[in-house]
């Protein structure tokens, strides 16, 4: 369960046969319907490549040659760097789409997603039995992690073959998945969708009904083992309530996902274009139609590390010829990373988890679109705005192109020609070590975003203080859409 996603149609608790028993699956489906990175310094601005500004500020018009940004001169005062959200647990390699940690072996993006609503301010008996229980087994985390998963494979050994031969990729991942969803059961709004997602993302895992039983029950076991000075019928009783309803959330979500699309997708590999030594831009063509959004994201697995799987946005908006393109960085030990990048070739085959995240366009509104990408966090951010540019709408388009080096600037020619296509479209170059003025100063700069959507998408540092400036200068919280797991819990406190 790394970052959050998930859905069901009872939230409430699973009745009858014992701990954890789920509900029977609905017998219909509801109606409707990585990419890595590898976390940075925050850029700092380069002169702007676009129209001038709404106060007048000069800059290149949009017919302008399609040339590299050159640095602008340095401000004397550089932005105070936002403190840090403190880091949110991800989630499981093989019971949900696997995300980054501050401790994981291979940094992943996150799922895209709406910064979350308010918490109420009254917490549930069982929510503060909850926060009680992690609170007292804090520092001895690793202790109760390893223990969980030695409790889950000698109970269930016909679980192990589900996860990943080497678990250091695993690390404890479903643990604290399990633990943050627990954490914020008051929270439904974000708790519900988060889990929906898990649920769909858990399916390609060969996860089925009866596994959550077991989790649960080593869970309790782990957990009444190291917080034993708390521990009595009452908290075990709020975990058994909040656990259950987590697991038939998930359940829910699976059975109704299950009658409408696949487990997973086989897809080939069409093209590899290696951009830098360290990025690859990849196509593929999936083995049957691959429905998404615009700003979504999947996981995907590689045949060199099965049971592996990372999430990657999709760096283009849905095409006629069904083609998908995600934009990868090897990062240092990152197995799917680096399999994509330096092992890859046409021809290869991968497997695609379903289609996730909420970072998309709202099209019923004309609001300006003001974009943040970092790295190779421009990927969703080009599906945007491919997307608005096919609904034929001329809503303006404010996109920060962050990278540490003008040499990471990767795409910045595919980006410089749409502007070129899109008068809508103003495109700047933000460079780390080319200037002193930093990403939260730039938004401040270029300003004002009353009337404008945000999206920001790139290393969980950028997206942090993106966020952070973006709700400083007033754009509210349900106006800012990011792909961080960790924001959305965060945004959620």
């Amino acid at each position: 369960m790394d970052a959050p996603t998930t859905t069901s149609g009872e939230n409430g608790i699973a009745g009858g046969g014992g701990w954890f028993t789920p509900h029977k699956a609905p017998p219909t489906p509801p109606p409707g319907g990585d990419q890595e990175t590898a976390e940075g310094r925050r850029p700092a601005v380069v002169r702007p490549v676009g129209r001038p500004t709404r106060e007048g500020t000069a800059r290149p018009t949009s017919d302008a040659p399609a040339t590299r940004p050159t640095p602008a001169a340095p401000v004397e005062q550089p932005a105070q760097a936002p403190p840090s959200s403190p880091p949110i647990p991800e989630p499981a390699a093989a019971f949900e789409p696997s995300r980054p940690t501050a401790a994981s072996t291979e940094p992943e993006r996150v799922p895209p997603q709406r910064s979350a609503p308010p918490i109420a301010e009254e917490a549930s008996p069982d929510a503060l039995a909850v926060r009680g229980t992690m609170a007292e087994i804090g520092p001895v985390a690793d202790k109760v992690t390893s223990y969980f998963y030695a409790l889950l494979f000698v109970r269930h050994p016909e679980l192990r073959p589900m996860f990943p031969p080497a678990m250091d990729t695993q690390r404890d991942r479903l643990l604290k998945a399990l633990l943050t969803a627990a954490e914020h059961i008051d929270n439904k709004p974000v708790l519900v969708e988060y889990l929906q997602n898990l649920g769909r993302g858990h399916r390609k895992y060969g996860t089925r009904p009866e596994h959550y039983p077991a989790v649960g029950e080593c869970l309790i076991g782990a957990l009444s083992k190291y917080a034993s000075d708390i521990w009595n019928p009452e908290i075990e009783a709020a975990w058994v309530r909040a656990y259950t309803t987590i697991s038939q959330v998930m359940i829910d979500a699976a059975a109704a996902d299950e009658l409408r699309a696949p487990a997973w997708w086989h897809a080939e590999i069409v093209s590899h274009d290696l951009r830098t030594p360290d990025v690859a831009v990849v196509t593929v063509r999936p083995d049957q139609p691959y429905p998404f959004l615009a700003g979504q994201y999947t996981s995907v697995e590689t045949p060199w590390w099965p049971r592996v799987w990372r999430h990657y946005s999709f760096a283009s908006a849905p095409r006629s010829d069904g083609l998908l393109t995600f934009h990868v960085k090897a990062v240092p030990a990152g197995w799917v990373s680096n399999a994509l990048v330096h092992r890859a070739r046409p021809g290869d085959v991968i497997r695609l988890g379903p289609p996730t995240g909420s970072m998309t366009v709202d099209h019923t509104t004309d609001s300006g679109l003001l974009c943040l990408g970092g790295g190779t966090g421009i990927a969703p951010i080009k599906a945007l705005v491919e997307d608005v540019a096919e609904h034929g709408l001329r809503r303006q388009v404010e996109v920060f192109y962050g990278a540490r080096t003008d040499h990471d600037l990767y795409d910045i020619d595919t980006m410089l020609r749409l502007q070129q296509s899109h008068p809508w479209l103003s495109v700047r170059a933000i460079i780390d070590q080319l200037a002193h003025l930093q990403l939260p100063d730039a938004i401040r700069e270029y300003g004002p975003w009353n009337e404008y959507d945000a999206y920001v998408s790139g290393p969980p540092g950028m997206i942090r203080s993106g966020v952070h400036a973006l709700r400083d200068i007033g754009i509210p919280s349900n106006r800012i859409r990011h792909d961080s797991v960790e924001e959305l819990i965060v945004v959620g406190n």
